[in-house]
């Protein structure tokens, strides 16, 4: 009897999640027999019975977790499943090294669903990022609105400023009406000096 690791790949196809979504798993299996009399005597055909054990703990496993878990908890399943394996074909003199998912496929129909959801979900993030950051920006314009009202010298060098901003990158020439050049003279406040 052969006692060296073997491998082995099984599928549950259209297995239930949780959510009743039908989805089909590969996956790899590597286990090796290290009791060739119990391998023998304790189970008609040890290869098969290894395999149909495989596919039925992939099932309940999968039945246990909604569509969203699974691609997330991929190791916790490999695990879930080697321990499920270990304890059940150990009776049978079989060692269950490893289980490795190797794919899991969902509806094509779904897949587009699923698709379309994300991308609604990113847009709605984004929207709320947005909104967050106008409320921020008017928290800002409000308060600044506060300190120009108290100093008007604050409001006529902002407007210095943002005359200064427009007109040095475009290397144009600011025309400006004549209230707005009565502003640059900041050292006149309310009238006259």
């Amino acid at each position: 009897m052969d006692q060296r690791i073997m491998t082995a790949s099984f599928s549950a196809e259209a297995a239930l999640t949780a959510d009743l979504v039908p989805v089909d798993v590969d996956a790899i299996l590597f286990w090796m027999v290290w009791d060739a009399e119990k391998a023998c005597l304790e189970v008609e055909n040890y290869p098969k019975a290894v395999l149909r054990s495989a596919q039925t703990a992939m099932r309940d496993v999968i039945g246990q977790l909604n569509l969203a878990d699974i691609s997330l908890r991929r190791k916790q399943i490999d695990r879930d499943l080697e321990d499920i394996l270990g304890k059940k074909c150990e009776q049978w003199g079989v060692t269950v090294m490893s289980v490795e998912i190797r794919d899991i496929m969902i509806p094509k129909e779904l897949q587009d669903a699923l698709s379309k959801e994300a991308q609604a979900e990113r847009e709605r993030n984004a929207r709320i990022i947005l909104a967050e950051v106008e409320k921020d920006i008017s928290e800002m314009f409000v308060e600044a609105a506060e300190v120009y009202d108290r100093n008007p010298r604050a409001m006529k060098l902002r407007a210095m400023n943002l005359a200064y901003e427009g007109a040095k990158d475009s290397k144009g020439v600011l025309l400006a009406p004549s209230a707005l050049a009565d502003g640059f003279n900041v050292g006149q406040v309310g009238g006259g000096e």
